[in-house]
């Protein structure tokens, strides 16, 4: 995969679902970005038409100064001129919009659950399988557009899978069971009630655990002939929703094809550097997963901010008495795992010339 920086002025982007959580993020993410532009902000009808100010309530710092008399556009392929879309719709109108936006033309880098599972969409976490955008090709011969749609996965499943890629490049996964303490910010805007989450945990996330048991073997699988095959990992997932604003935590106990002691797995987590076509992007961290050695670590106050929010943490890694290993990981839910993941998807996409610079 050859790789080589954009030269002209920068690539017009759009915003789908711009006034909600997601949306507010692709927005902090692409802020100043040297390759990108943010040209137009669409959302649902309710907004359409009013300046982007009135129409969203600003969660975190302040709304950018230049997008504030911004008018929302309607999310409708014929209001949006941008070939680089990044999608923070809902899964209800991410099913019939993201479609209209790849036959439009447009690349759409979505967040919603809808596609991911699709054999001919593209799955991505870029250090893990950036190989995995060669599906476009025959997405779009499939489906007969010009456009496409490139997904990234889950919040907790793209946590998971920075941690285990690694382990199944050296050592093979089998087996793995997850549980997960998911921050409430994975929720949305306004998200859990707090009477529901202050001192509490919720053990039940609607539609998370088939996510990471079903996304997780996808990511870790390999394309050959042009066809996705799923790496042949069976993952059981417990998903809890904890009172932590940012930072999805997962504990995992790994059965390995080629048992592995701890200080084996720790040596190849912290030489993983991942696929070598991401380093240098605007967006890639130095390190996309770091170990950590102490007792009590990762945790979400004290490591969510690592990489600027685009690095997993992992610590703790130790003999698993029934399977091989177990381990904690981190990693933040709306960067890394949201917005952030696709705006590195989309660097991918223009480096590897998939969409070419404007």
């Amino acid at each position: 995969m050859t790789v080589s920086a954009p030269r002209a002025r920068r690539v017009p982007v759009a915003i789908l679902g711009a006034t909600g959580a997601v949306g507010q993020t692709f927005i902090r993410c692409l802020r100043n970005h040297p390759w990108f532009e943010v040209t137009e902000l669409a959302a649902s009808e309710r907004s359409a038409g009013k300046r982007y100010a009135d129409a969203t309530r600003w969660l975190e710092g302040e709304l950018p100064g230049e997008l504030a008399d911004r008018t929302v556009l309607p999310c409708d392929p014929r209001e949006i001129s941008a070939p680089i879309v990044f999608s923070a719709l809902d899964a209800a109108a991410a099913g019939d919009l993201e479609p209209a936006f790849a036959r439009s033309g447009a690349l759409v880098l979505s967040n919603a659950k809808n596609f991911r599972m699709e054999p001919d969409v593209p799955l991505v976490i870029p250090e893990v399988n950036a190989s995995h955008l060669a599906l476009l090709e025959q997405q779009r011969r499939s489906r007969g557009w010009s456009g496409g749609i490139v997904t990234n996965a889950n919040c907790a499943a793209t946590v998971a899978t920075v941690a285990l890629a690694p382990l199944h490049e050296a050592f093979g996964v089998r087996q793995v069971f997850a549980v997960t303490m998911q921050a409430v910010s994975g929720a949305g805007y306004p998200g859990v009630p707090s009477l529901d989450i202050l001192g509490n945990v919720i053990p039940y996330i609607g539609e998370e655990e088939p996510k990471i048991e079903r996304e997780i073997p996808k990511m870790l699988g390999c394309v050959q002939a042009g066809a996705l095959v799923p790496a042949p990992v069976r993952v059981s997932a417990h998903a809890n929703r904890v009172p932590v604003e940012h930072g999805h935590t997962v504990c995992m106990s790994i059965k390995l094809d080629k048992p592995a002691a701890p200080e084996d797995a720790l040596r190849v987590l912290d030489e993983w550097r991942g696929d070598a076509s991401v380093r240098g992007l605007p967006s890639a961290p130095d390190r996309a997963l770091v170990v950590t050695h102490a007792l009590d670590r990762p945790q979400a106050r004290r490591d969510v901010g690592s990489g600027a929010g685009m690095t997993v943490v992992v610590g703790r890694v130790r003999t698993d008495p029934q399977l091989d290993l177990r381990l904690v990981a981190l990693g933040h839910n709306t960067i890394r795992g949201a917005a952030g993941g696709s705006v590195l998807n989309a660097e991918l996409l223009v480096a590897t010339g998939v969409v070419g610079s404007a």
